[in-house]
């Protein structure tokens, strides 16, 4: 399934599984599990739980791997034991969760201590970057500078929040490290180009090189957050 995702999709995995680096023999839960993509890759080497609300994603999900799927949301992670989990995955998802602060409380009950959290969420001023120079919406990329939620044609209302609220809501969370993702390919049009091995691996190695750089992960369209227990 890997193979058919969209590129952007592609660079954004591979460089968020670059950034997290090798991980083996770990208890993972995947919160928004989506399509499976991520906890079929790391079920390869550990024991993953998966919990995702929509039915749809979990039919079509990736299953090359073998891993624990579950159908729901905050609901099915109440019910997960305290100090149960080494790690958790919550990718662009809190962006669309009326309970955020629930849920980032609930994991930290659940993680052991040590144990590690690991946030994708859109950051705004790369959303206005994509407005802007992508998409000609300078409706929208001025919503954006006046704070207004941003849009996606599949979940609807993105709303945002900031890289701090997280420990705002749960401040026995450790903030580990921030990384930018996705700070230049987007704004390489020449769309054969993206789809060469070479293209992909050279923007790979450069998205890395610059995604702790405090100017380019200002600007970058995701930020990918540690934080441990």
């Amino acid at each position: 399934m890997f193979d058919t995702l969209g590129t952007w999709e592609k660079l954004l995995k591979r460089i968020l599984w670059s950034q997290l680096g090798e991980i083996k023999g770990k208890k993972i839960l995947d919160f928004g599990s989506g399509l499976g993509i991520t906890a079929n890759h790391y079920a390869k080497d550990n024991q993953v739980m998966a919990i995702e609300p929509s039915e749809e994603s979990v039919n079509e999900r990736c299953t090359e791997n073998e891993y624990e799927q579950i159908i729901g949301s905050l609901d099915e992670l109440q019910k997960l034991p305290d100090e149960s989990i080494d790690l958790i995955f919550c990718h662009n998802v809190l962006e669309y969760a009326s309970e955020r602060e629930q849920i980032i409380k609930e994991f930290y009950r659940v993680l052991k201590p040590n144990g590690t959290l690991s946030i994708v969420k859109h950051n705004r001023p790369g959303r206005v970057m994509q407005m802007a120079v992508l998409l000609n919406d300078f409706t929208s990329a001025n919503n954006l500078l006046d704070g207004k939620d941003g849009m996606t044609s599949k979940f609807g209302a993105i709303h945002y929040y900031e890289d701090s609220d997280i420990t705002k809501w749960c401040a026995e969370f450790s903030l580990v490290k921030t990384y930018g993702i996705r700070t230049f390919w987007d704004l390489q049009q020449n769309q054969e180009m993206q789809e060469t091995a070479e293209w992909q691996k050279n923007m790979i190695l450069l998205e890395m090189r610059v995604s702790e750089l405090d100017e380019y992960r200002a600007i970058a369209f995701f930020h990918h957050i540690l934080f441990s227990k």
